[in-house]
């Protein structure tokens, strides 16, 4: 007899029981804390030393209202998806991306005449290049809830290419998020960590890059191996049939083309967000983008705009679904810019695909009530995971308000003491890595940990750079498997994977990424590296 899997929902619920019971086990305390200023923002860290403990407070009935506080903890990551589904089906509606992925498809299959391509296989280079794009964006600044708006395109395209869902989530939300492990600029890793600690902003990024490099390596051959075994046989994939609302997505779009003439609302919308870019153009005729310390002025989004009217107005001429396509193109150009240039989130991030999803139905020449019909259509079809991430921020909740947070860190630091350097940067990395299960917020992380961490490195002979590092592959790993990460939650959920089925799989990959980056720390124990 097989036993059936409990559902998402029931494994989040049984967890915050789990930590509910904890909270009358565990004895309560808090640290003290005081605000400081790091890198022009004001943050709450820990007063090193000042743990102490406090009045217990179990947790009985909280269970229940904790999943409310959880879906007001995470509203921005639940409106976010919500949002996204909405929009993307109306883009959708269009089959514009089911038609442009059959002509990229077509075109990558006309590579193959070519003997390069052929032998090395170009669904290969697509795998390769779609990785580590988004592994640099992970690196350079961060980029992991963002991540949700790009499932709903790379997924279909890795079916096309004979995959499955699962190659799809490695090609995007995976090697973000390694990328966002080997993080060599990321503001919200690196930077608040390094500035908590009093060092140089960046410093050490040399070995940094080398960290990143082999993490993404491992993760693109990963992938490339698991990707190549589904291709043989699909019946192999732990997703085949929940893949089985993909497949026939696919299938309902194979005789689909871009030949949908543009209408008078085509060339409206295309005339409305020309004006609306010209304006913004003279708004913001300059944009600034930071990197690391290096900071980079230049006329961008006038730039971009021009280029959006060009290209525009010939894709117009072609088809509707061409310009669609462009509408999406340009959405994710102004994403990038607005992250890099002008510190977007989750807000600013939602208008975009808002308006994109908008502006297509429009496009697409779709009355008022079917965009709206649709939208709703797309937010009911996330529905479930936006429960799912609610509920997962009931765990930390039940945690936070047992007082029982704090008593672990300071149990889990108190373990390093006495103990050799390469057993106390180990010491670290495991803290880190099991603080990451509850915290997976990398910034309030950093602020929780790092004034305990640093000074405690100087006592026993280890360069701060070594704990900084212990934080970032801590932080990094884990967030690809942890209940409580609501965009891990949620990217699943748009992917249509089931978390205990990923679970089930991606464990010892996640192991072997772990014990990687111990072998990584270990120089930054016994070598004189650049930076440290």
């Amino acid at each position: 007899m097989i036993r059936k899997v409990p559902h998402t929902l029931a494994i989040i619920f049984s967890l915050i029981l789990f930590c509910a019971l904890l909270t009358w086990i565990v004895p309560s305390g808090q640290f003290d804390y005081h605000t400081v200023e790091v890198n022009g923002v004001q943050r709450n860290v820990v007063v090193n030393n000042s743990y102490h403990k406090v009045e217990s407070s179990p947790q009985t009935w909280q269970i229940f209202s904790s999943v409310m506080q959880g879906f007001e903890r995470q509203s921005l990551i639940i409106a976010f998806i919500l949002i996204i589904g909405g929009a993307f089906q109306i883009l959708s509606k269009s089959r514009a991306i089911d038609s442009g992925i059959l002509s990229f498809l077509g075109f990558t299959k006309g590579m193959e005449r070519y003997s390069f391509f052929r032998k090395t296989g170009v669904n290969n280079i697509v795998i390769i290049l779609t990785m580590t794009l988004f592994s640099l964006f992970g690196s350079i600044f961060g980029m992991s809830e963002e991540t949700l708006a790009f499932i709903v395109i790379i997924i279909p395209l890795a079916i096309s290419m004979g995959y499955d869902s699962l190659t799809g989530f490695l090609m995007v939300y995976v090697a973000a998020h390694v990328g966002f492990t080997g993080a060599t600029l990321n503001p919200f890793t690196i930077g608040i960590a390094q500035g908590l600690s009093g060092l140089q902003l960046f410093s050490g990024i040399g070995y940094r890059v080398v960290c990143w490099f082999i993490f993404t390596t491992f993760i693109i051959s990963v992938t490339l191996i698991y990707a190549s075994r589904v291709a043989k046989n699909p019946k192999l994939s732990p997703v085949y049939e929940a893949d089985k609302y993909w497949r026939e997505r696919e299938a309902s779009s194979e005789q689909m083309t871009l030949s949908n003439k543009g209408s008078l609302s085509t060339w409206l919308v295309f005339a409305s967000i020309s004006a609306v870019l010209i304006v913004v153009s003279a708004m913001y005729p300059t944009s600034t983008f930071n990197l690391g310390t290096a900071s980079y002025t230049f006329v961008c989004i006038p730039v971009v705009t021009l280029l959006f009217i060009a290209v525009g107005f010939a894709a117009i001429r072609k088809s509707a679904q061409m310009f669609i396509l462009n509408i999406l193109a340009f959405t994710i150009v102004f994403l990038v810019i607005g992250v890099m240039g002008y510190e977007w989130y989750l807000k600013e991030i939602s208008a975009l695909f808002l308006a994109m999803g908008i502006s297509s139905g429009i496009a697409n020449g779709l009355k008022t009530n079917s965009i709206v019909s649709e939208f709703v259509a797309g937010a009911k079809d996330m529905l479930t995971a936006a429960l799912v991430v609610g509920m997962a921020g009931g765990i930390i909740q039940i945690l936070t308000d047992g007082m029982i947070m704090d008593t672990m860190l300071n149990s889990l630091s108190q373990t390093m003491e006495n103990t050799g350097k390469s057993a106390t940067i180990g010491i670290m990395y495991i803290i880190q890595t099991a603080i990451n299960i509850f915290i997976p917020s990398g910034s309030a992380k950093a602020a929780l940990t790092m004034p305990i961490m640093a000074p405690f490195s100087d006592v026993v002979g280890l360069s701060r750079q070594a704990t900084v590092m212990a934080y970032q592959f801590g932080d990094g790993i884990t967030n690809m498997i942890t209940p409580t990460s609501a965009v891990l939650i949620g990217a699943l959920g748009i992917a249509r994977i089931p978390y205990e089925v990923w679970v089930k799989w991606f464990w010892k990959i996640l192991l072997t990424l772990i014990v990687i980056g111990f072998i990584l720390l270990l120089p930054t124990v016994f070598m004189d590296l650049q930076g440290f």
